[in-house]
């Protein structure tokens, strides 16, 4: 039977207040967010997505709208249709990557980022081929040996080494949301949103004028250098290393990294406050 076909994004609401866009990783979901969104659900309406290829988003009507610019301005049109503009942009890893894609091509859609383990890009062409290549092989490695084998070894990629520390029946479930996907949507969120077909956006980061919070687990070196050197491109950023925690720091460490991130948003309020009354609004 061929996958069933979405023309929309599905989405999760939770929470009253200002808008928040909610943006999970590869072979995630709004399922795998759910924990953070629920704290930041306490300050802010929450939107959290199923992105193309994941969840209940399923595999899109149009194939290119696996495309990375392509879900970007799929995220756009959504938060127009909800009238959530501008939004604060909540993203980990490839939604962290989305989340900066949205901020460079349509500004005016966030009103702040907060990244978690995520990147610009890479900068060099012929490492960014490499990658789309590599990323190519990996689908067709998962399309011809299956989502269990594929999900196992994703699972056990050294970059999620320290999830141990959730303990057996924590990867379980984390497991079986994974499983829930479609192969042939993560193949294609693989093709089209893979880091291999991100433009590089190092060159537009100065661009960025939105208040930026980069947040990185403390065993997570290699995102831990990417964020120091994005926040020396970034007008108005911050970085938060969450202590006992690596790439995932908002399964790792929950606590700390809601908290991090509400101080941000708590920050980003009394600022908004006092601008009242001298012509911002929302």
């Amino acid at each position: 039977m061929a996958p069933e076909r979405s023309k929309e994004l599905h989405v999760e609401m939770d929470g009253d207040g200002p808008a928040l866009l909610l943006l999970h990783g590869f072979t995630g979901g709004a399922r795998t967010m759910e924990p953070l969104g629920r704290r930041l659900a306490d300050v802010r309406q929450v939107a959290s997505v199923d992105l193309p290829g994941h969840g209940r988003s399923g595999m899109p009507a149009d194939p290119q709208l696996f495309g990375f610019e392509e879900t970007v301005d799929a995220l756009a049109r959504l938060l127009d249709k909800r009238d959530h503009v501008p939004a604060d942009v909540v993203g980990y890893s490839m939604g962290g990557r989305l989340a900066l894609g949205l901020a460079v091509r349509h500004p005016e859609h966030v009103a702040s980022l907060s990244l978690i383990g995520a990147s610009a890009g890479i900068s060099d062409p012929v490492e960014r081929s490499a990658r789309r290549r590599s990323d190519d092989d990996l689908a067709e490695d998962l399309l011809d040996h299956g989502l269990e084998m594929f999900v196992d070894r994703w699972m056990a990629s050294p970059l999620f080494a320290s999830q141990v520390r959730l303990g057996p029946d924590a990867l379980a479930d984390s497991r079986a949301q994974r499983m829930d996907n479609d192969p042939e949507g993560l193949a294609g969120s693989l093709r089209g949103t893979g880091s291999g077909r991100q433009p590089s956006y190092w060159q537009n980061l100065g661009g960025v004028e939105v208040p930026t919070l980069l947040v990185v687990g403390d065993e997570d070196s290699k995102f831990r250098a990417i964020a120091m050197r994005m926040a020396a491109g970034l007008p108005d950023s911050t970085i938060s290393v969450v202590a006992e925690a690596g790439h995932a720091p908002h399964l790792e460490n929950l606590d700390s990294t809601a908290d991090v991130i509400l101080g941000f948003l708590a920050d980003l309020d009394e600022d908004r406050q006092a601008a009242d009354g001298r012509g911002w609004s929302r």
